[in-house]
């Protein structure tokens, strides 16, 4: 692609913490939220299901878009889920479910599997594929578990935890890429990035002194 070519960045979802994943290594995406009825797919895999959902995701923002040839546009969908004792486990219903959650997770492990599809709108190519963390889950007590999800943090987010949150304190630790947990995989966007002939670093970005502004590199 030439570098003369902008290209953008939209992410298709509403996640604060994959923006911010993003911001960190250099990438500004676009936001733009997919709106999709994630309890109307089903699957007994956990893989299976996180990668459909980041693909529904996908396809739903760039079918909402109206794509330019004088720009090449990337739209990334990502959905997370965590398998643990057979079940597949995204968002807690409400809190007496996260402490539930908490409760059997506590000095044990599951898996994170995070879906990544990623679509170039002008054309038309598709690469997509999914991450898988292992994580090990601190045997906390139960006024942590109280104390924790009287935050609302577990309510907002898969497997009813985070690890660059306040629930990082109970994660004892992980094996596999922290990114997958966050949310979003970044050498596994690099990879597919690659498999549409992108590089990651055309996607970098020079922000001025203070954050004040942000102007792409080159």
């Amino acid at each position: 692609m030439p570098n003369s070519t902008p290209l953008r960045l939209v992410l298709a979802s509403a996640s604060p913490a994959r923006r911010k994943l993003l911001h960190a290594a250099g990438i500004e995406p676009d936001v733009l939220v997919s709106g999709v009825d994630e309890s109307q797919v089903v699957s007994e895999s956990a893989e299976e299901l996180c990668l459909e959902l980041a693909r529904l995701k996908a396809q739903a923002v760039v079918g909402r878009m109206r794509p330019s040839p004088d720009e090449r546009t990337l739209v990334l969908g990502c959905d997370s889920l965590l398998a643990f004792d057979g079940e597949i486990l995204g968002k807690p219903t409400d809190a007496a479910d996260a402490v539930g959650r908490w409760e059997r997770m506590r000095g044990r492990s599951g898996v994170l599997h995070t879906g990544h599809c990623l679509i170039d709108v002008v054309h038309e190519s598709r690469a997509e594929a999914v991450a898988s963390t292992t994580v090990r889950f601190a045997d906390v007590s139960d006024d942590e578990i109280a104390a924790y999800v009287a935050t609302g943090e577990p309510l907002a987010v898969a497997g009813a935890f985070t690890i660059d949150g306040l629930g990082g304190a109970f994660l004892d630790g992980i094996d596999g890429d922290p990114g997958t947990v966050v949310g979003l995989s970044l050498p596994l966007l690099r990879r597919l990035l690659a498999e549409l002939d992108v590089q990651i670093t055309d996607l970098w970005t020079k922000i001025a002194p203070g954050g004040q502004s942000v102007e792409p590199l080159g």
